[in-house]
């Protein structure tokens, strides 16, 4: 499988969307989590090619994403599990599918629900704050440059308007820096 590498773009989006920006590799994630794990399940269930899916299965491998483990010796047969890097996409996938589910869920409404086994509840996935749990919208949020970010290929512009942004603001509070210092620049890294 030919992929276009975006590994060297300042910005975690495009280096996720490198890997799981494509249609496929989401549903076999989501096959992956869900437990549908055997490589003839995946065909079936999703419907793509034999090919295309054992190079998407052999990336998410390299990747770190997904293991093979062998659940039969004679013959050997192996299948796919989550790691700890791909069991963390699950909220990725729960984020996309309430975007979806507001947007183009048919009238008879959601094709799966979530429920909250810690309290039994269906529950609807929000991203919000880990500090004051309040959910997270581009209205009430500011991006701020990072130690890693820079200008260069797929921030040129973006990377001197995050830079814009953070300059005159105070650093943020966080566990590591309770205390608000001088404010980190974008061109500093």
């Amino acid at each position: 499988m030919t992929r276009t590498s975006l590994s060297g773009v300042a910005c975690s989006i495009a280096r996720a969307t490198d890997l799981f920006g494509d249609a496929w590799t989401a549903l076999i994630m989501r096959d992956v989590l869900v437990g549908i794990r055997r490589f003839d399940e995946l065909a079936e269930d999703i419907g793509l090619s034999r090919k295309t899916l054992a190079a998407r299965l052999a990336l998410l491998v390299e990747e770190g994403v997904l293991t093979r483990e062998r659940y039969q010796a004679t013959p050997p047969r192996e299948e796919y599990v989550a790691t700890e890097k791909g069991r963390e996409f699950y909220p990725v996938l729960l984020a996309l599918m309430t975007w979806g589910d507001k947007w183009y869920a048919g009238p008879a409404g959601p094709p799966a629900q979530i429920r909250h086994d810690a309290c039994g509840h269906l529950a609807t996935p929000v991203v919000a704050c880990d500090a004051c749990r309040e959910p997270l919208t581009v209205a009430d949020t500011t991006q701020l440059p990072g130690p890693g970010g820079r200008v260069g290929p797929g921030t040129q512009l973006l990377g001197p308007l995050i830079a814009a942004q953070g300059e005159g603001v105070p650093e943020p509070v966080t566990a590591q820096n309770p205390v608000r210092s001088a404010p980190v620049r974008a061109d500093q890294s």
